[in-house]
């Protein structure tokens, strides 16, 4: 027999997490969507860390942070119901005590230096892998680090790096040894700000909180003692720190449809021409049908992939379909929410329209459409995956 129930525990979690959003988070949209209106951003850092230490009381830090690290360590099932609650606001929001998991290869001596001040809030940290010429193909890393005594010397630039704009140390990827490239010639370095590094924000279509920068390294030193993991092994490193977690970005986008369409839902309801409601015309009927659909479907994409994680499974490719249905689907749901509120759906008086702009990188970021798909029939055509899943 199949179980869809959840536990009692992960039914309280998941309440913990609904009713936060309703009482701290939703208050805050009308703010949020006029201070992004003005050019400023949603959240102060302060407010942030005010509404991360509030939660942090109630026991929610570090998500999904080992509990040796004073962390949750929550189930990859847990942590996907978590960020669809999260997704149903579009207040930039995010629990604190998280690091990312490549830091965890760090040895002691790092660890006190990067790794547990991270978790504390104390720094920021960003993944600086993706270059003008290397996006979606990581191999193709130009940024080089040559060995000067003791030392690394770090020359390249790198683009559309998150967090890059505030971080105080990067984990920047280069190429050790141009003749091995990928294959045992690339590095990890932890290097901090004020090593050298200069960074520049990028204007993107979407808000401020997801604004990337452009990381410039010119003759930047750093010590032999800051590798992380092992010298050469960078790739593998940048390879976990991408497929950490994809199965995340739906969950998120998940929430966000679930609330759009309850909008559109209510709009409808109110809404009247020629003497009845939209609710009533049979073009409105079926985008709401079509969508209802379409999140459901993506609900258990999400839920199966992040229990393939926790049951120790290769999970890669239910990953990449959870994400490839979960960016099409949500950006076409969004897509008949805003076509359901007309022209009010187009200003920014309402957040229909921020979440257009937001949902249309989950199509992008992390792996592309096209990557997904090329990863998906390759493991389909090699024999690597089945078209039956999970049921054999």
């Amino acid at each position: 027999m199949v179980d869809f129930a959840l536990s009692d525990t992960e039914r309280d979690i998941r309440d913990w997490v609904r009713n936060f959003v309703q009482r701290e988070l939703m208050p805050l949209e009308q703010e949020v969507l006029r201070r992004e209106r003005a050019g400023e951003a949603g959240l102060t850092t302060t407010e942030l860390g005010e509404l991360q230490q509030k939660a942090k009381q109630a026991g929610f830090w570090g998500v999904q942070t080992p509990e040796e690290y004073g962390g949750m360590g929550l189930s990859a099932v847990m942590t996907a119901l978590i960020e669809v609650e999260l997704g149903r606001t579009f207040v930039p929001f995010r629990f604190g005590g998280y690091a990312d998991n490549i830091l965890y290869h760090a040895n002691e001596e790092q660890k006190q230096r990067y790794l547990l001040p991270t978790i504390s809030g104390e720094r920021k940290s960003c993944f600086a892998i993706t270059e003008p010429g290397a996006g979606s193909d990581a191999r193709n890393i130009r940024a080089t680090a040559h060995k000067d005594g003791d030392e690394w010397v770090i020359n390249g630039e790198k683009t559309f790096i998150t967090g890059g704009i505030d971080a105080d140390f990067a984990m920047v990827f280069a190429v050790t040894d141009k003749e091995k490239g990928a294959a045992g010639g690339v590095t990890c370095f932890l290097v901090d700000r004020d090593m050298g590094w200069k960074s520049e924000p990028i204007a993107i279509m979407g808000e401020r909180e997801r604004q990337p920068a452009a990381l410039v390294f010119d003759g930047v030193r750093v010590p032999d003692a800051n590798i992380l993991g092992e010298r050469g092994k960078g790739f593998a490193l940048a390879m976990q720190w991408i497929g950490r977690g994809r199965y995340l970005l739906p969950a998120r986008a998940l929430g966000n449809c679930e609330r759009l369409l309850e909008m559109g839902m209510d709009y409808a309801r109110s809404r009247e021409t020629f003497g009845e409601p939209i609710a009533e015309r049979q073009a409105i009927q079926w985008m709401i049908a079509d969508s209802a659909v379409e999140i459901e479907a993506l609900r258990w994409l999400v839920l199966q992939a992040a229990w393939q994680v926790d049951q120790g499974m290769d999970s890669r490719h239910a990953q990449s379909i959870a994400k490839l249905y979960g960016g099409v689907r949500a950006n076409e749901i969004v897509d008949r929410v805003m076509q359901i509120h007309g022209g009010m759906g187009y200003t920014r008086e309402l957040p229909v329209e921020r979440w257009y702009r937001d949902l249309r990188l989950l199509r992008i970021f992390e792996g592309t459409d096209e990557i997904q798909r090329r990863t998906i029939a390759r493991n389909l055509l090699k024999g690597h995956a089945s078209v039956s899943g999970v049921l054999g």
